[in-house]
């Protein structure tokens, strides 16, 4: 069982949100920095107290302060707001006057009804084209190993883009429809290649070799990048 709870606290170069976790299946004290939240994340295990972790939080001071200061601007979703959808930079037009829910039109994502509806039917409708479009590529995937998955579900994920659990269900990100579609390709090839090896070992990225073409460069952008998609919304 996991627990959290959530606190403003000053460190040497300012302030920081930080958040604690305590993880029955934490083996040791850990931090890590949340894109979509902004915050940073103190993990601890069932018998790590609250003043061990924030020894450790304290230690790495400077590392915490410098990686939160680094994290891209806050995108919202607003009337006017640029979000990618495919890689590509797309203007939100709010325009309540009109029936619908949300559609793209050259180069612009319309949303139809009240103000406070806006984000989550923008979300809505990305949520419904990754599902679409990840859909598409999974079965073509899949069909190359003679494999399906037992179920494709599309979440909003806090560190994976893609899962693949034992029972063969697939789990991806909805913000992946935000990225370039060499990226989509990828993270869809890397979560097939799991129905048949569950590992990353030899084989696992032999395997991947021959479903997509784009690792080598969609690996690096996930790394580069990933944190914007997860700074929108």
């Amino acid at each position: 069982m996991e627990f959290a709870s959530i606190e403003t606290l000053a460190l040497p170069r300012g302030t920081a949100r930080v958040e604690w976790r305590r993880s029955a299946r934490a083996r040791r004290i850990s931090l890590r920095i949340d894109p979509r939240g902004g915050s940073v994340v103190v993990t601890l295990p069932p018998r790590a107290g609250r003043n061990a972790g924030m020894a450790l939080l304290m230690s790495h001071a400077e590392w915490v302060s410098d990686r939160l200061a680094a994290l891209p601007e806050r995108v919202m979703f607003a009337d006017g707001a640029m979000v990618p959808i495919g890689g590509v930079p797309h203007r939100i037009r709010h325009v309540p006057q009109h029936r619908g829910a949300a559609w793209i039109l050259d180069g612009e994502l319309f949303v139809t009804g009240a103000p406070e509806f806006l984000r989550r039917r923008v979300v809505d409708f990305l949520r419904a084209e990754a599902g679409r479009k990840l859909s598409v590529l999974v079965a073509a995937k899949a069909a190359l190993i003679d494999l399906q998955p037992r179920r494709l579900v599309v979440k909003d994920t806090q560190s994976r883009w893609g899962s693949c659990a034992p029972d063969g269900s697939l789990a991806f990100s909805w913000r992946l429809v935000m990225a370039p579609e060499f990226v989509q390709d990828y993270v869809a090839a890397h979560e097939v290649t799991h129905l048949k090896h569950m590992n990353h070992g030899k084989r696992f990225w032999s395997q991947l070799d021959l479903l997509t073409p784009h690792a080598n460069a969609a690996i690096p952008w996930l790394r580069r990048e990933g944190a914007r998609l997860l700074r929108i919304g």
